[in-house]
């Protein structure tokens, strides 16, 4: 899946399922102890959310089948249905947010593949490009907006417990991977910020080229309100 956007051949697969026949598998699942018939659903083609909750279906499965005592199996018997209920609630879950998404692409759609810098500065960015149009008669219009922050240095309490001071490789590699991460939570919150301005039925035309990511007053860092553009200061 997408940071934000579910990939379309998931939306098709996911789209397709019957709820009702989904039930009635489960439920034969669950009175049979095996899950074969289940599985032509193509439930691991559904994106990471379903397929965990049909694993957890599954090793419940093979906890009830292999069971003995009668108290035993009443236990795995009742885990293996709520771990029934489990799925089918996550794939309701995912049809309803692939029908949002349908209807939402009419309108607008975020591009959700971003690939990060292959070095890390502290002057971090994150270009997003998005398409919008007022009404479903309207020609596209394409766009995008880049969201730049610039990290604060922050104390190294690491050289001052070690007992031997870290490598000049070793030391970078760390600032490295706190820059990456930095830059991941930039990239989450650039796109759920244009994502979410356009359901709340933002206009595209104001959207600026480049926003300056807003710190949080006490870290000094990003928090969720910091890509925000369109809040006042």
């Amino acid at each position: 899946m997408g940071e934000i956007n579910i990939p379309r051949d998931q939306q098709i697969v996911i789209a397709a399922i019957d709820d009702s026949e989904l039930d009635r598998l489960i439920d034969q699942a669950v009175g049979e102890e095996r899950s074969g018939e289940l599985h032509r659903l193509a439930l691991t083609n559904c994106g990471s959310y379903i397929a965990t909750k049909l694993h957890a279906f599954d090793r419940a499965l093979t906890r009830h089948r292999e069971a003995k005592a009668t108290r035993k199996r009443a236990e795995t018997e009742e885990a293996l249905r709520r771990a029934g209920y489990d799925l089918s609630f996550a794939v309701g879950v995912m049809k309803k947010r692939v029908e949002a998404e349908l209807k939402e692409a009419q309108l607008f759609f975020v591009d959700d593949q971003i690939m990060p810098p292959h070095r890390f500065s502290k002057h971090l960015s994150v270009r997003v490009s998005y398409r919008w149009r007022r009404t479903v008669d309207d020609e596209w219009t394409f766009g995008n907006i880049t969201f730049v922050h610039d990290v604060e240095p922050s104390p190294d309490y690491t050289t001052r417990t070690a007992k031997r001071k870290p490598s000049a490789a070793k030391r970078e590699q760390d600032v490295q991977n706190r820059l990456s991460q930095t830059w991941e939570h930039l990239m989450r919150g650039a796109l759920y910020s244009v994502r979410d301005y356009f359901r709340e039925g933002g206009d595209g035309d104001k959207i600026p080229d480049t926003f300056q990511a807003t710190v949080d007053s006490y870290s000094r860092g990003l928090n969720n309100y910091s890509t925000q553009f369109w809040r006042q200061p």
